[in-house]
């Protein structure tokens, strides 16, 4: 059961428990190698690496209730990709719960990678009536969340809800240049990501370091798509993070940065959109 807005509870699908799923990261040439348990006793579930060149027919294959099955592949890409289960409807398994974000670290890193002092994940997805098919089809999302994962110890992760990453937000230092590894997981609507007060210094679309974009204003992110986006907070205060699709934002996609001169939470009260 998800807590996705105060009052309000999605009993959702999921990976380990989290909606999002857990964070994976590897690095730029791994070979993975993924088990995955089915404990749903009623239906299969699958998995479907974007991250990775695959025989979809055999290595995101359905695995049956309370079966395991094993898959490898190369991560020979870098970036920041989607995963989800690819179980028919896949519809129905994203938009329940089933995805979250995987990142190959690029081999030879980012140009800007000295240049970071602080990194974060967020991941944003929707949320509709409870497991129906006409509104995941035909309607709009009810809610637009953001979540935080954990890079590092000590990192926070949060399932996709509307009030954790405002009442509880990410903080920086003043001077900082953070980076955020953002994805869009859908399942349907497009997001236009952006950061109040600054300026996106250096993007790298679908976190791919061949492609860099730099002084952006937002940041266009299809269902499935991702990227690094850096920025410099220059003065203390809130940063809201939002879609810039401003109904999105309205019904629950914002998050905030709070960046003050020690780099600390000071417990002053935040201000966003």
């Amino acid at each position: 059961m998800l807590n996705y807005s105060k009052g309000k509870i999605y009993k959702a699908w999921t990976f380990n428990g989290q909606a999002p799923g857990p964070l994976i990261v590897v690095n730029e040439g791994d070979t993975l190698h993924f088990t995955l348990k089915n404990m749903d006793p009623a239906m299969p579930h699958s998995m479907d690496f974007h991250a990775v060149h695959a025989s979809p027919s055999k290595d995101f294959a359905d695995v049956m209730p309370n079966k395991s099955g094993t898959f490898t592949y190369p991560a020979n890409n870098p970036g920041v990709f989607m995963y989800h289960c690819g179980t028919k409807p896949v519809l129905a398994h994203i938009a329940n719960g089933m995805h979250g974000m995987i990142i190959v670290k690029p081999k030879s890193g980012y140009p800007t990678d000295k240049e970071v002092d602080r990194e974060f994940v967020l991941i944003q997805n929707e949320w509709y009536k409870y497991n129906d098919m006409d509104d995941f089809q035909n309607g709009v999302p009810s809610y637009v969340v953001f979540s935080t994962k954990a890079l590092k110890a000590g990192d926070r992760n949060t399932n996709g809800d509307t009030f954790t990453l405002k009442e509880k937000p990410l903080v920086a230092k003043v001077g900082d240049k953070v980076r955020i590894y953002i994805e869009n997981v859908g399942p349907n609507e497009v997001s236009s990501f952006h950061v109040v007060g600054t300026v996106l210094d250096d993007v790298y679309i679908d976190g791919n370091p061949n492609n860099h974009l730099k002084g952006l204003q937002t940041v266009m992110l299809p269902a499935s798509g991702g990227a690094v986006v850096e920025f410099t907070v220059t003065r203390p205060g809130s940063y809201s993070i939002v879609s810039h699709q401003f109904n999105q934002a309205q019904k629950g996609a914002v998050a905030i940065l709070k960046v003050t001169e020690t780099g600390e939470d000071d417990g002053a009260e935040t201000n966003g959109h």
